[in-house]
């Protein structure tokens, strides 16, 4: 046997351009060798098999030849004229369709092999310079072969042939359910033995809600994820959920992650030492009724007064709807409506899976160019049939929102058995960016609305609880007094309030009295010095005027005893 052959290098990767597969399986198919993909009916493995041969030639310029064993290939190309691949122009110079469907009346007469349509594949291969493959539905080939042996002989023949020519092949096989844990397993089982690459793809439905996956089995000479991928079958195709592994390098930069972006709400901003961090996954959890949906609406127009294209989903009311509530609250929206800054759709999660939201949630952001994204509430996502997916789900909305550099807001209903705060039920809680918790807080008659912060990563942010107030003017935080130990809100507040006013304004009024009594006694005191003032200064102009005149009493005293001197004659000389 030729030493090519057998040997087993590390294939290179033949990029199958479906988003999410290539990441999983680190570049795509192996390039130059065969994939097995199985699946039950209604799988989705002809879809994924053609786009892929539909991308290589399309976007990779390498042509291909799709070789259908069941349906034919004008039924093939009519199902997939939805996706828009425009697989007529394709036809033409890159793409060629061979029908090998055989007929209904068909009697089979001596034994039977693929040489001959091998060949013919061969000529035309070489003829469009084909580069991949694909054989649809092979076990309805395998099923015109009646011995166990004649079906390894045949697809031993095949896999031969394709690895002579070179090609990046896909082979698709159906497997049965019913089959898939007995010791008779489907005939082409034996492939997974022989392929560079097999992948099996799942679909269920589970309490009336339907969920596909795939799973790489095995891929020879590479690493791969070995985890079980949901995927949906969209507009253009195939979109394969991929997760974030560890060791996949990131860009360590973040001059431009510091931005702040205002929560729509003066004090909240306060509260976080200047609003959420652009980019950022918010989540703001509480029971029914405590304005989780106001303060998204908030965020919201704030994103939209900065002229920030932003989409807002909701899972509880109609677009109408959610406009009257908020207006409600002061949180006026039409006139973002009516400029295309803002979009509001409405959606129902018992409308699909969880896996369905999400691709219709990247889509619906992606054709908005939306910078913010508002969700209310994301924990609709775990409804019915939807457990199992939706933590998941959840994890790749916020690591997606992440990658696309949007500022993520979304809400989370408690139900009152969430009596501690330590998750939430998507447990999406650990990776939230900031948590903030919205509860209700019932005294003296009344219902009032409580705010705190639980986390808010990479900020210094307030550890108290303020009283979120609704009004027609808008949503404002107020302090939460404390009397006894015991937190008030609503009345008891107010008259709180009304008390240390009070108190204030009469201490106000006795500090002015005494200051207008000292001021009355400086006053006082400031006369009776200026008196004093007058007095002393006129004592010291009496004692200059008695020693002048001591002075001149002196002097004049002088001046006569030295006349007498003269006239006397004394000591002339």
């Amino acid at each position: 046997m030729n030493s090519k052959r057998t040997s087993n290098p590390s294939p290179l990767k033949a990029r199958t351009g479906i988003e999410g597969f290539d990441e999983i399986t680190n570049g795509g198919v192996p390039r130059g060798r065969t994939t097995l993909l199985e699946g039950s009916p209604g799988s989705g493995k002809t879809v994924m098999a053609l786009e892929t041969l539909v991308n290589g030639a399309r976007i990779y310029n390498e042509p291909g030849i799709f070789v259908a064993f069941e349906e034919s290939s004008a039924r093939i190309t009519a199902n997939a004229a939805k996706f828009g691949w425009n697989l007529a122009a394709l036809q033409r110079k890159k793409l060629f369709f061979l029908d090998a469907q055989q007929t209904p009346d068909l009697v089979q007469s001596g034994s039977f092999d693929l040489g001959g349509m091998l060949a013919a594949i061969g000529a035309k291969a070489r003829e469009i310079k084909a580069k991949r493959i694909v054989f649809d539905a092979v076990d309805v080939m395998l099923a015109l072969l009646h011995d166990p042996l004649a079906e390894e002989r045949e697809m031993y023949r095949l896999h031969e042939w394709l690895l002579e020519h070179e090609l990046t092949a896909i082979v698709t096989a159906k497997i049965h359910r019913s089959a898939v844990d007995l010791p008779n397993r489907p005939p082409s089982d034996f492939m997974q033995f022989m392929v560079d690459c097999a992948i099996v793809l799942n679909h269920d439905v589970i309490l009336g809600v339907s969920q596909r996956n795939l799973r790489v089995v095995k891929y020879r000479g590479c690493a791969f994820s070995e985890n079980a991928s949901p995927f949906l079958i969209g507009k253009s195709g195939l979109e394969v959920a991929g997760a974030r592994e560890l060791g996949r390098p990131e860009s360590l930069e973040i001059s431009g992650i510091t931005e702040r972006v205002s929560t729509g709400v003066g004090r909240l901003d306060a509260m976080l030492g200047g609003g959420y961090y652009r980019g950022a996954g918010i989540l703001v959890t509480g029971f029914p009724g405590t304005a989780k949906s106001t303060l998204g609406g908030a965020f919201a127009k704030a994103a939209c007064q900065r002229g920030e294209r932003t989409l807002l989903i909701s899972f509880d009311s109609d677009a109408k709807e959610v406009i009257r509530n908020l207006a409600s609250v002061g949180i006026h929206l039409t006139r973002f409506v009516q400029k295309g800054v803002l979009r509001l759709v409405s959606a129902r999660a018992v409308s699909g899976s969880a896996e369905i939201h999400l691709m219709q949630i990247k889509n619906l952001a992606k054709e908005h160019r939306a910078r913010c994204l508002v969700i209310d509430p994301v924990s609709a996502l775990a409804k019915a049939g939807n457990e199992d997916t939706a933590y998941s789900v959840a994890e790749r909305l916020i690591d997606w929102a992440k990658s696309e550099g949007i500022t993520l807001f979304c809400t989370s209903l408690l139900h009152e058995a969430w009596t501690q705060m330590e998750g939430t039920p998507l447990q999406i809680s650990t990776i939230a960016d900031t948590w903030i918790h919205v509860n209700y807080l019932v005294n003296a008659g009344e219902r009032n609305r409580g705010l705190s912060i639980i986390k808010s990563r990479g900020t210094a942010h307030s550890n108290q609880v303020r009283e979120l107030i609704l009004s027609s003017r808008g949503v404002t935080l107020a302090d939460a007094y404390t009397a006894g130990g015991e937190v008030l809100m609503g009345t008891l507040r107010w008259e709180k309030e009304r008390a240390v006013r009070a108190a204030k304004n009469e201490t106000h009024i006795v500090a002015k009295q005494k200051r207008d009594t000292i001021e009355a006694e400086e006053a006082e005191i400031e006369v009776q010095l200026k008196a004093l003032r007058r007095v002393l200064e006129a004592k010291r102009s009496q004692k200059r005027v008695l020693n002048r005149l001591t002075l001149d009493t002196n002097a004049e005293l002088l001046r006569g005893s030295d006349r007498m001197r003269e006239l006397r004659g004394v000591d002339l000389i």
